[in-house]
């Protein structure tokens, strides 16, 4: 996309899923890359074409357990792209949070067999339809067998492929309804939508979401992490400890000027137009995230409800 407002459009209508939307778009020209984080740990994300969720791969003599799952439209070249460096079925698909380009290809997998785990909140969004704030965008609830079966309230390990795959729920961050995924051994965490690397970041403020929440959220995956953690976040390119660090920097930034200003009695209007974020943009609105305008009116109404 050549200017922030496509990019705009183009991500948000990917990140919330609107049906329509992904009906419409040509999914026969993505292609599906994958790369190899660790043994046994592999990241698949698409290009040419819409820009979903980065998926987790974990693979080996259990067989294949993925972390999110894209669209329905792009099933059976996930499979394909699997299939490379596994020969096993899908048996699990875990979900990083409940909006469709994380999601949506979750009714083939589990009509295929595999056992679909997320968070408790995200099987609940899921059964309903939701509406996104400052987007003014809804999404219409999940068909039954793209719905979870098994949820957790706090944390879940799966003992696989030699490795325990560690869930951890986030309060009130992205969403109210987020997990990341912490391979122990391998020292791979997927962080979903709690991490952007390459932007400033959609923070889901009608369903959860608080940048509070997301600032506590970059604090725990530090906790738990190190200098040689590899970072597969929701959108965007494998990353690292220290790039977190500077979008963790990058939030309390934005959340402090902008609470500032509320207290200052300024208005939204005043608050964008005021640029608050301009010395970060330069760092924050080159990749894939939200136009920096989006982000502190997310910001805004977040601190001032």
């Amino acid at each position: 996309m050549k200017s922030k407002r496509m990019l705009f459009v183009f991500l948000c209508l990917a990140c919330l899923g609107w049906a329509g939307w992904a009906g419409a778009q040509d999914f026969g020209k993505t292609q599906i890359q994958s790369v190899k984080v660790a043994e046994g740990v592999y990241l698949l994300y698409g290009t040419g074409g819409p820009i979903g969720g980065n998926i987790g791969v974990s693979t080996g003599a259990d067989g294949v357990l993925l972390i999110d799952s894209q669209f329905g439209e792009l099933h059976e070249k996930i499979k394909v792209a699997v299939a490379a460096f596994s020969g096993g079925a899908v048996r699990f698909v875990l979900n990083t949070n409940g909006h469709y380009d994380h999601a949506l290809g979750n009714e083939l997998f589990g009509k295929a067999g595999a056992v679909i785990i997320a968070h408790e909140n995200t099987r609940k969004r899921m059964m309903t339809e939701q509406i996104h704030d400052v987007l003014d965008e809804k999404t219409l609830p999940y068909p039954a067998a793209a719905l979870p079966v098994v949820t957790f309230a706090e944390s879940l390990i799966l003992h696989l492929n030699g490795e325990d795959i560690q869930a951890i729920h986030v309060v009130n961050a992205h969403s109210d309804s987020d997990a990341f995924y912490r391979f122990r051994k391998a020292n791979v965490i997927h962080t979903g939508d709690l991490f952007f690397p390459d932007g400033y970041p959609y923070i889901d403020i009608g369903n959860g979401g608080s940048v509070n929440g997301m600032i506590a959220a970059a604090d725990k995956i530090l906790g738990i992490s190190d200098e040689k953690t590899k970072l597969i976040p929701g959108h965007g390119s494998l990353s690292d400890r220290n790039r977190l660090a500077e979008y963790r920097t990058m939030l309390v930034t934005s959340r402090d000027r902008v609470a500032k200003m509320i207290k200052e009695g300024k208005n939204l209007e005043d608050v964008v137009g005021s640029k608050p974020t301009a010395d970060l943009d330069r760092n924050w609105s080159a990749g894939i995230g939200m136009p920096a305008d989006m982000f502190v009116t997310m910001v805004y109404r977040d601190l001032s409800r």
